[in-house]
C-alpha cells in the first residue's frame, strides 16, 4: 500500500485514504469527507482540483484525521458538524449524529402539518430527544409559525441544540426534562410531539460499529430489550399532554413500524395511524393524527 508521505496531489490523497480506510474496515469516501473539510472545498471544486498540491499544514492534518477514523472516530466528530436538511449542525460526543432518516421525519411531518393545521394561528410542538436540536431547528426555519420547545433529559445535549439554534438564527425555547415530564407537570398542551427515540435493542451492541457504540452517548442509542420501552414510556404521556386535534410522529428502526403503529393504534383508538416507509423502502416512521382535520 502506498505511505501516505507519498502522496503529494488531490487525487493521491483520495486514493491514499480509500484504500487505507477500506483495509481497516470503514468507510471509503469519508476521506473525501476529510479532504475537503481541510482543503476547505465543496465537492465539485475538489474534483475539479484533483491535480492541485496538497499544501504540507493541510497533509499533516488529513493523514492524522484518517487514522482518527480507522480507529472508529466518527468523522462528524472530527470535522464538528454534520448537514442536515441543506443547513449545518454542530456536533459532538453528546449528541447523536444527524441521520438522513431523520430528513424524511422532517419532511413528511411538514406536509403534514399544512394539511393539518390550516388556521391562522401559533402551533404548539415539542421535539423530545432533541440532541443537536436538528428537528426542532430545521421545523422552525421550514415552517416559522410553529412554536417549539426541543427537550431532552441531558443538559450536555441542550447545550449543542442551543448554540445550533443561535448560529442557524431559529427561535426554538429548550428544556431539561425526561421525555413529556415537563410539560404535563406544567399543564401544558401540544399539537404536535416529534421523536426520534432510542430504539435499538441493547443486545444489538455486540455487533454495532465502534464508530457509533464508542462515540454517540447510549442514552440516545439503546431502549430495552426490544428496542420499544420509549415508546411504551410515551403511550402513558402522550394523552397527558395532546390537544384533541394533534399530530405524532416518530422514527423507528427498521423493522418496528407495525409495533410502535400498534401502540398508537391502542392509545387513540378513534385516531388515524400508518407507517411511512423511507427512499430505501424500509418502514422508519410512524405517525398518528388525531381529530378532525380543518
Amino acid at each position: 500500500m502506498k505511505k501516505h508521505n507519498s502522496f503529494s496531489k488531490v487525487y493521491e490523497a483520495l486514493s491514499w485514504a480509500s484504500s487505507f480506510l477500506t483495509s481497516r474496515g470503514r468507510d471509503a469516501n469519508a476521506g473525501e469527507l476529510l479532504l475537503k473539510h481541510f482543503m476547505d472545498m465543496d465537492r465539485s471544486r475538489l474534483l475539479a482540483n484533483l491535480h492541485l498540491e496538497v499544501p504540507e499544514d493541510v497533509k499533516e492534518q488529513f493523514v492524522e484525521s484518517v487514522y482518527d477514523h480507522a480507529r472508529g472516530v466518527p468523522v462528524q466528530h472530527i470535522i464538528g458538524f454534520e448537514e442536515f436538511y441543506g443547513r449545518v449542525f454542530q456536533v459532538n460526543k453528546e449528541v447523536l449524529i444527524p441521520r438522513p432518516e431523520t430528513e424524511e421525519l422532517v419532511y413528511h411531518a411538514l406536509n403534514k402539518i399544512s394539511g393539518l393545521f390550516k388556521e391562522e394561528r401559533a402551533v404548539s410542538l415539542a421535539d423530545v430527544g432533541t440532541g443537536s436540536g436538528a428537528i426542532a431547528i430545521t421545523m422552525k426555519l421550514e415552517n416559522p409559525r410553529l412554536d417549539i420547545t426541543g427537550m431532552d433529559i441531558a443538559e450536555e445535549s441542550l447545550a449543542v441544540a442551543r448554540e445550533n439554534a443561535d448560529r442557524l438564527g431559529a427561535v426554538v425555547s429548550f428544556l431539561q426534562g425526561d421525555l413529556l415530564g415537563p410539560f404535563i407537570t406544567q399543564g401544558r398542551k401540544l399539537d404536535i410531539v416529534l421523536s426520534n427515540p432510542p430504539y435499538i435493542p441493547v443486545g444489538d451492541e455486540a455487533d454495532m460499529s465502534e464508530v457509533v457504540t464508542a462515540h454517540e452517548p447510549h442514552r440516545a442509542l439503546f431502549a430495552g430489550v426490544d428496542g420499544l420501552d420509549f415508546y411504551r414510556r410515551f403511550m402513558e404521556e402522550l394523552p397527558k399532554v395532546l390537544n384533541e386535534k394533534a399530530l405524532v410522529g416518530f422514527e423507528v428502526g427498521a423493522g418496528q413500524g407495525t409495533a410502535v403503529q400498534n401502540l398508537l393504534q391502542q392509545t387513540f383508538p378513534q385516531g388515524q395511524t400508518e407507517i411511512q416507509y423511507d427512499i430505501n423502502g424500509k418502514d422508519r416512521m410512524v405517525f398518528a393524527i388525531l381529530g378532525n382535520r380543518d
